[in-house]
């Protein structure tokens, strides 16, 4: 009876061991999602080889397992190693081996899970925004010292609201306040916090902006940390002050800010002084006024007796007479040498007038004697340069007259 089944069940098609492994192989690593799968788990087992890291991932509670390889050259590059224990998220792809007709999985990264993947993320973005300048101290700006008009984002429902409400009237009555309100928690959160800071920027009244919420959870304040807000906060147009949670809190947003409190009180009482303490730097500074002025009073006092002092003990009127008398006397010896020199000048003219008196030609002219020259005006001083018949000029001293030569 049993042979007679298996002579008519076993079809021809039958195939090998070596057949359906590489069949199923082939399912395996050619299906798009097995090819790049994310996979989480709870590390099991860590073997570091020299070819490469084993290890098994296991759900937490044990059901099931899955082996898992990354070879050696891949192992410098994972955020984090699987240790025994640790909760990871795993990158990789399935792998068949049809000698053992096992697969498992190849790995290409491993991430933190649940918290610390949070984490990672968190310091990547907070590396990038730093590398783009958004929290340098140098791009910070000095929120005013007496606002007029400051505006808040927060939540209409949060008791953050109620106590910055109270602590501003409390400091400074009759400070307006715009009040931008902004969901501050879940994930509408990071989209509503920008549009309420765009609303502040686009009103243009508002000095300083408030951007706050009390303490909680970190997945509560989770929206500070987003992208969108940092951004938002970098690049507004108007100076940003945080109180985001308490003092152990600390979020991008806060980074981003000009200035940063861990509560929303302290925000309020770091954006605007409190009249009594206006008051009383005013009262402190009329005294330190009064103090200055009687300093320097005192001291002119005392430098104006020292010189009434300096000059009894030069005398002064004695040592001006001496002064007065010695201009005197050398305005005496300056008229002197003056009057000296005029006299020596006058005689020294004279006598050069006597000289060209001495050397005019016409005076030689007017003792008798006479100038003969040539009608080409050339002075005749010998015989030898005339001819019978040439006409001359003689220049006498009274007139000139012709001659002719006849000898």
């Amino acid at each position: 009876m049993n042979l007679d089944f298996l002579s008519t069940s076993i079809p021809d098609t039958a195939v090998s061991v070596a057949g359906l492994t590489e069949y199923i192989q082939l399912l395996l690593e050619e299906n798009e999602i097995l090819r790049h799968i994310w996979v989480i788990g709870e590390v099991s087992s860590a073997n570091n080889h020299r070819v490469g890291l084993f290890f098994t991932l296991q759900d937490p509670g044990g059901g099931a397992s899955i082996k898992c390889v990354t070879w050696k050259s891949q192992v410098p590059k994972l955020m984090q190693m699987p240790n025994q224990g640790e909760q990871v998220i795993i990158l990789g792809s399935i792998r068949l081996y049809p000698s053992r007709g096992e697969y498992q999985l190849q790995v290409w990264q491993v991430l933190p899970a649940g918290e610390g993947l949070q984490a990672l993320q968190y310091k990547q973005l907070k590396s990038r925004l730093e590398s783009e300048g958004l929290f340098a101290e140098e791009r910070k700006r000095n929120i005013p010292l007496h606002p007029h008009t400051i505006a808040v984002v927060t939540s209409p429902t949060a008791a953050a609201w109620g106590d910055i409400q109270r602590t501003l009237r409390g400091r400074y009555p009759g400070l307006y306040v715009l009040f931008s309100p902004a969901v501050v928690q879940g994930e509408e959160a990071p989209n509503s916090i920008v549009k309420a800071i765009q609303r502040v920027e686009k009103d243009g009244r508002a000095e300083v902006l408030i951007l706050s919420r009390g303490g909680g959870a970190v997945e509560e304040l989770a929206c500070f940390n987003d992208e969108r807000v940092v951004r938002a906060v970098a690049s507004c147009k108007i100076p940003v002050i945080t109180g985001i949670g308490h003092q152990r809190d600390e979020s991008l947003a806060d980074l981003a800010a000009d200035i940063c409190v861990h509560t929303p009180t302290a925000a309020a009482e770091r954006v605007i002084p409190a009249l009594t303490d206006l008051y009383n730097q005013h009262l402190n500074r009329i005294d330190g006024l009064f103090d200055t002025v009687r300093f320097l009073l005192g001291d002119a006092e005392d430098r104006l007796q020292d010189l009434r002092n300096r000059l009894q003990r030069v005398g002064l009127n004695k040592q001006l007479s001496q002064e007065v008398q010695k201009l005197a006397w050398k305005r005496q010896r300056l008229l002197q040498a003056t009057a000296g020199k005029l006299q020596q000048s006058r005689q020294h003219v004279e006598m050069l007038r006597q000289k060209l008196v001495t050397l005019d030609p016409k005076a030689v002219l007017l003792r008798g004697y006479a100038v003969v020259r040539k009608e080409n005006g050339e002075i005749v001083r010998s015989q030898s340069q005339l001819s019978i018949g040439e006409e001359l000029s003689v220049l006498l001293g009274e007139g000139n007259v012709k001659v002719k030569v006849i000898e």
